[in-house]
């Protein structure tokens, strides 16, 4: 058996579905005629963007896969593969390589040039390894803390014999840990006695499928909840308890509650201290718990840490908080609901204007509204580019269904949710699935469109257009006034039907929103994508609290 024939079996053992990714490779060819749907994109970088937002969309129970050719391929899909490992989404990435007699400098070598964006990577070098190196990334992706892994085929190998190794293969089952029952009972009790606490969710939650355990601990304790960025939907955002997604932007109520808080307990989160996660004040004790020992004492000094699966761990908790007398629930919990209610009303008080506007050009936080307005949120996934879309969804957007919002951005690499949203379309067909972007975003990644109609992956592209680099007149006020540097312009409708979009619209008075939308949702059904063109105005008003 051929090692590429092998290494799609190990695939097929697997549940390997569909293979993203831009010809030349060996696998595509050995994966179809197993029966593995293979899925050819316009650029390298959306492939394993797709890949990446199946894995996301499914909550890391299935895993997306990419491979790409050696040399130019793989270089080109450098970008998505540190986005994925910036947000720890486990993926696959199978490049081809030089054959082994050609890999010397100046060619570019996999192995060597992505050990920095990888969680574990591997070279093929002997053909009889490649079912163990198959089964070793397969474990790799499955235990632990997430990430991409990635194994290198040069072409000569693809082609060589490796025996029967993959009869007998079976598929790598998930491996999870509880926590130390003596972390778990100090945890317990500084909860119980906390005054003000406050828990952090980070994504964890959702790769574990702990949001029951979440809320439940949170109901028990009345303790507040606010989600990271990539966290966003694992707490139900119209709970009495939510304080909101704690991102570059944020309701005003996260920082109100963390700045207060005696205790963050932060759950399935990396407290990774950066731009797109608000951050623990200074002096605030701090627990943790999370699936990776390198994320303690890493930018925040932490009193206590429990090592394990977030749902594990949370039962724990419950069981043991349950045995412990008096819970704080008891004697606080309305009036830390009252207390939520009222910074959230006084919030979106402050910000009324903004998400009713019915100003021309159009003011995209009325977008944000309108949206709302149109989606079951329950029924739909949805996922905003990074810059301005992203900021301008991330506090405002109401998510209460677990996996509903793929929030993403520890490093935003522009375009990216082009791919996330069909990734999420693929992993997730009954959903209506939605790119939020702006007109940078779309002049990133916007032939990929043709992709989404060719695959017949149908999503739904809202386009927030400014013709601007939202801010850069600002930052860079000498060459936008004297070389444009500011200016991005397009005809992104007209567009997206010349690569096969079944429904397209420009949008450019406020109540054209809703109808638009809603028929560009409709039309999905056709199989085809759907772009809906807004014309807005540059927005540089951001739910900044610190």
């Amino acid at each position: 058996m051929k090692v590429s024939t092998a290494m799609v079996k190990v695939l097929k053992a697997e549940g390997v579905e569909f293979i993203t990714g831009f010809p030349s490779n060996p696998l595509f060819e050995a994966g179809a005629n197993e029966g593995i749907r293979p899925i050819k994109t316009r650029t390298e970088r959306v492939a394993v963007n797709i890949a990446d937002g199946y894995t996301r969309a499914t909550m890391g129970k299935r895993i997306g896969v990419c491979a790409t050719q050696y040399g130019p391929g793989i270089e080109n899909a450098f970008a998505g593969v540190a986005q994925a490992y910036a947000d720890s989404v486990p993926i696959l990435l199978l490049p081809s390589g030089y054959a082994r007699r050609e890999l010397v400098p100046p060619q570019f070598s996999a192995t060597r040039n992505y050990r920095e964006v990888t969680k574990w990577i591997e070279y093929i070098g002997l053909a009889d390894r490649a079912p163990d190196l198959m089964r070793r990334a397969f474990t790799n992706l499955r235990i632990g803390r997430p990430g991409p892994v990635m194994l290198e085929l040069p072409v000569d190998v693809a082609e060589e014999e490796c025996g029967d190794g993959v009869s007998h293969y079976k598929a790598v089952q998930r491996a999870r840990s509880a926590g130390d029952p003596g972390d778990v009972e100090y945890v317990a009790r500084a909860l119980v006695s906390a005054v003000s606490p406050v828990i952090r969710a980070g994504q964890g939650i959702l790769y574990a499928g702990a949001w029951e355990e979440l809320r439940e601990l949170a109901e028990l304790l009345s303790i507040p909840v606010l989600t990271t960025m990539n966290g966003k939907s694992a707490f139900p955002e119209n709970h009495p308890l939510s304080l909101g997604t704690g991102g570059r932007t944020r309701p005003r109520a996260v920082m109100e509650f963390l700045k207060k808080a005696d205790l963050v307990f932060a759950i399935g989160s990396s407290c990774t201290r950066e731009m797109y996660t608000a951050p623990i004040p200074n002096g605030t004790s701090v627990i943790q718990s999370t699936v990776d020992e390198r994320d303690i004492n890493k930018d925040y000094p932490v009193e206590r840490a429990i090592l394990g699966d977030a749902k594990l761990v949370l039962r724990q908790l419950i069981e043991e908080v349950k045995r412990l007398p008096s819970p704080r629930a008891r004697s606080r919990g309305d009036s830390v609901v009252r207390e939520i209610r009222k910074v959230k009303d006084a919030w979106l008080a402050e910000w009324k204007s903004k998400l009713t506007s019915k100003d021309t050009p159009i003011n995209p936080y009325r977008v944000v509204t309108d949206i709302m307005k149109v989606l079951k949120e329950e029924d739909a996934i949805v996922t905003a580019e990074s810059g301005g879309p992203r900021d301008q969804m991330l506090p405002f957007y109401e998510s209460r269904t677990p996996g509903s919002y793929i929030g993403w951005g520890k490093t935003t690499t522009l375009g990216a949710g082009l791919g996330f949203a069909m990734g999420a379309k693929l992993a997730r067909p009954e959903k209506t699935c939605v790119w939020v972007a702006g007109d940078a975003a779309i002049g990133m990644v916007g032939m990929d469109l043709e992709t989404s109609a060719r695959e017949k992956i149908p999503i739904l592209t809202i386009v927030l257009n400014n013709g601007l680099l939202g801010g850069y007149r600002k930052s860079c006020p000498t060459a936008s006034e004297r070389y444009d540097f500011n200016l991005v312009s397009g005809d992104y409708a007209a567009t997206a039907a010349s690569l096969g979009a079944g429904y397209v619209e420009n949008v450019t008075e406020p109540d054209r929103i809703v109808p638009a939308i809603v028929k560009a949702k409709d039309s999905l059904a056709s199989g085809r994508p759907a772009l809906v063109n807004i014309v807005t105005a540059e927005e540089l008003s951001y739910s900044l609290y610190a």
